[in-house]
């Protein structure tokens, strides 16, 4: 694993993000109005070559390159305990 980077809620996404991974954080982000998220900050890791992006919430997104599309998992997911 490869540690990316971190920014605030609403800063720029780091360039090499896929476009499907881009698209899932704006669209938690556009859900958490009403919500102090100030303090948040989303965490970028490499998994080989595959970008992982957490939440401080607990929101976990990652990346299936063979279909291209971003899989979301919010830390109340009950298909998510094990």
């Amino acid at each position: 694993m490869q540690l990316g980077t971190r920014w605030p809620i609403g800063g720029e996404v780091p360039d090499r993000v896929p476009a499907a991974v881009v698209s899932a954080v704006n669209d938690i982000e556009s859900e958490l109005t009403g919500t102090d998220t100030s303090q948040w900050r989303w965490t970028l890791t490499w998994l080989e070559g595959r970008p992982i992006v957490d939440l401080d919430d607990g929101t976990v997104i990652r990346y299936d390159d063979v279909s291209d599309v971003a899989l979301v998992a919010h830390r109340d997911d009950p298909e998510d305990d094990d």
